[in-house]
């Protein structure tokens, strides 16, 4: 189908990688944007979507941190310590968790994203022929990375991350990474063992690096050496590796990630909620890391909605420093979108709005009472939108939500298995 937005204000990011908003029309055919302003050749409208000089048009949001079919696992472990939480808790659930849960977990993951502007995210988890089928069946696009952990069951888990690679790379809409879990799961020479085969394999890292203060104790106390180099040395950290949180990181820490050309992803949200800490974005940025937003997944964070990640991130460093200017609001957005993009491989892809990037895009409506008046649209991005006057999401051209409604998603269904996936590992009675 082709489409035109019309009467737009539109969010373009300038060579100097800001940004700059104005009035625009955006023509849309072949899952790609192929004219602003000016419609190309032969050019057929099959439907106008009038923005009345009363929406805005953003590329969608890019999510390079979570764990989607965790969903099923929202408010199912809060309030309690990261260890208890993640061994007293999640571990045990995720145990009685069947493949058919990943699919439906996932669906329901990928309803909240579309509804708040999300059109790609990195994900770490198990199941990955589920997710990917439950991605390809909505029309979503992600990274997907397979979690891997040492011990009795290592070298399966990577020899079924090396076959699942196979048979789901090569489509438009998913490409695949390996994820060692963290340091603490995986031992140096599983760590090697999966280095050498994310180089054979031609694809990215993704791992967490540390997320916690007992986690660089216990490394350091084994190791006699902090997480980032420990990595280092086993050859985990390259330009193409995404480590999530990063929260307790030193200045020599910070310099070997800026070295490697590691890309970090915030996740604000969750490291509160599980009493870790605050990363130490603004310390990275000026070192030259390029840092992304990521929400986890909802069993930490408790939504998937990357607007409160991104809102808490362009607030929470002016607190911790002091600096009102420290993560401004369009340094957020680059976070969200650019940045994003360049850490998932899809720099050339997807994050702008720009002709031959793919149309991935969402629409905001400017009129809902927490957005007037809008004085500034870029800066109520972040600090006063929530997510929820998204009114219409496309991924590749295609509208994947519009207006409360899911046209390829069977909304009640999804939330049915859902439910009959919580009574049967026992969160519901």
């Amino acid at each position: 189908m082709s489409i035109l937005f019309d009467n737009v204000l539109g969010l373009f990011e300038t060579p100097e990688g800001g940004f700059t908003l104005r009035d625009a029309s955006v023509y849309i055919a072949g899952g790609e944007i192929v004219g602003i302003d000016r419609a190309p050749a032969g050019f057929v409208v099959d439907r106008r979507i009038d923005g009345c000089g009363e929406k805005l048009l953003i590329p969608g949001l890019i999510n390079s941190h979570t764990h989607i079919p965790m969903t099923i696992l929202r408010n199912a472990a809060d309030d309690l310590k990261f260890h208890d939480w993640l061994f007293g808790r999640i571990l045990p659930l995720e145990d009685k968790l069947i493949p058919e849960d990943a699919y439906w977990g996932t669906q329901l993951g990928l309803m909240e994203m579309l509804r708040t502007g999300t059109t790609c995210f990195l994900d770490m988890y198990f199941h990955i022929d589920h997710i990917a089928q439950a991605i390809c069946d909505a029309g979503g696009r992600a990274v997907l990375s397979r979690g891997l952990m040492g011990g009795e069951r290592g070298e399966a888990l990577l020899a079924e991350a090396v076959d699942e690679t196979a048979r789901w790379r090569g489509r438009e809409n998913l490409s695949l990474m390996l994820a060692p879990h963290a340091p603490y799961t995986c031992d140096p020479g599983y760590q090697r063992e999966v280095a050498q085969t994310a180089r054979q394999l031609d694809v990215g890292i993704h791992t967490h690096i540390s997320e916690s203060e007992r986690e660089v104790e216990e490394i350091v106390a084994k190791y006699g050496k902090r997480p980032p180099a420990l990595l280092e040395e086993t050859g985990l950290l390259t330009a193409r590796t995404v480590a999530a949180h990063c929260v307790h990181l030193d200045e020599a820490d910070i310099e070997i990630l800026a070295r490697k050309g590691v890309h970090v992803a915030h996740n604000p949200v969750s490291n509160l909620k599980l009493a870790n800490g605050v990363a130490p974005v603004p310390k990275l940025l000026a070192a030259g890391v390029n840092v992304t937003l990521g929400t986890d997944g909802a069993a930490s964070n408790n939504t998937l909605n990357l607007f409160r990640d991104l809102g808490l991130a362009t607030l929470l460093h002016k607190g911790v420093s002091g600096d009102p200017q420290a993560v401004p609001a369009g340094e957020g957005l680059k976070m969200a979108l650019a940045n994003g993009a360049r850490a998932l491989g899809l720099g050339d892809r997807v994050g702008r709005l720009a002709e031959g990037y793919a149309a991935d895009l969402a629409l905001i409506d400017l009129k809902h009472p927490n957005l007037q008046p809008v004085n500034d649209p870029l800066t109520a991005l972040a600090y006063s939108a929530s997510g929820h006057e998204v009114e219409l999401t496309m991924v590749g051209g295609r509208i994947l939500y519009e207006n409360g409604a899911y046209p390829t998603i069977d909304a009640a269904r999804v939330i049915h298995e859902v439910e009959r996936t919580c009574k049967r590992i026992g969160l519901r009675g």
